[in-house]
């Protein structure tokens, strides 16, 4: 999320809070215009996925639910760990180490701290 109001127009100015223009090079930390649209260009495309990622992670959050309750109905146990064993490995496999540290904080999302 970009902290200025509206789109950032490589060359326009926008102005901040001490009143002062700021250009599209100075938001992105570009040395050029060019590298700037560049950089303004790819925010929009990281933002646009952010809230894919973010609406996915809600809905696997509500799936993740009706197996709770279907679990639980059936006489069972809230967690699985064996399950949960399979999805940390798989994002290990997937993004390597760092991918355990996410899949930890998905299924605690989906589960809440056991």
């Amino acid at each position: 999320m970009s902290f200025l109001p509206g789109p950032v127009v490589p060359g326009a100015s926008t102005p901040t809070t001490t009143g002062a223009p700021m250009t599209a090079i100075d938001v992105t930390g570009a040395r050029t215009p060019e590298a700037a649209d560049v950089i303004t260009g790819a925010r929009d495309r990281i933002d646009a996925l952010d809230d894919r990622i973010i609406g996915l992670i809600q809905e696997r959050v509500a799936v993740s639910a009706v197996i709770q309750e279907a679990r639980i109905t059936s006489g069972g146990r809230r967690v699985n760990l064996s399950r949960e064993m399979e999805i940390l490995d798989h994002y290990r496999q997937a993004l390597g180490r760092p991918g355990t540290s996410l899949a930890m904080t998905l299924l605690e999302l989906c589960r809440g701290r056991v």
